[in-house]
């Protein structure tokens, strides 16, 4: 019963931060799944997948209801991810725990820290084809190496480098965010990673009905404080995973 209420509030927090900023929340995910739940590193990061392409899926459909995603944009960008996601969920399930628990720690720590940057209002230049493909890549590697969807990611570089504003940024992510997620699966499914059935399908219940009301309370607050109390929690998070397994 404990498990199930720890998967009930998890899954509804991570929900709310997906739905209200387009991505980032599934960077909890993980260590909740860990510390809360106690999967293993490969467990969690699988499990963690299963949640996000589920999750992002709900989200994603209200955005592009409001006209919210760039289809053919998110596209060909979600395009150049695929293939890293599949070779990086591949190799990831072969790793040992502290070394994905350590990367893990480092890339969290960093996406807390671009949150924290003022964002940058100047429009963008011209659409540079290798910035974007690289940008694609790198995000679908993310992904499929730790188990989380890539907003934090995504996000700056649709508005950054695709030219988006920020609103069709935040949607069209969840369409990259699902599309790379369903390609890390794919690696992953003969790996043998046993999952808990029990724990991740309410946990994903919870982080759908969280992604709805974090649509909602986007709209009412202010989306620079939101995601800066979202990153303020993210880093703390990061240094407590970094300090458990080097200590």
């Amino acid at each position: 019963m404990t498990a199930l209420i720890l998967a009930l509030v998890a899954g509804g927090v991570i929900g709310l931060a997906l739905g209200g900023l387009g991505g980032g929340g599934s960077v909890l995910a993980v260590p909740a799944l860990i510390y809360l739940l106690h999967f293993t590193p490969a467990q969690a990061t699988t499990a963690s997948l299963i949640i996000v392409t589920l999750t992002s899926v709900t989200a994603l459909a209200g955005h592009a209801r409001d006209g919210n995603v760039a289809w053919r944009t998110g596209l060909l960008f979600a395009a150049a991810g695929i293939v890293p996601a599949m070779i990086a969920g591949a190799v990831a399930s072969h790793l040992p725990n502290a070394v994905l628990t350590i990367a893990f720690a480092v890339i969290a720590a960093l996406a807390a820290l671009r949150m924290l940057r003022p964002a940058h209002t100047e429009p963008p230049g011209p659409v540079n084809p290798r910035k974007a493909g690289a940008a694609g890549a790198g995000l679908g590697a993310v992904t499929g190496f730790l188990g989380v969807g890539g907003g934090f990611l995504a996000v700056p570089a649709l508005v950054g480098v695709l030219g988006l504003t920020m609103r069709r940024a935040v949607g069209t992510s969840l369409l990259v965010i699902t599309i790379n997620s369903m390609a890390a699966l794919t690696a992953r499914a003969g790996s043998g990673t046993q999952l808990e059935w029990a724990v991740i399908a309410p946990f994903t219940a919870a982080a759908i009905l969280g992604a709805w009301d974090g649509k909602r309370l986007s709209k009412r607050l202010k989306g620079q404080t939101l995601q800066r109390v979202f990153a303020y929690v993210l880093l703390a998070v990061a240094v407590f995973m970094l300090v458990d397994v080097l200590v």
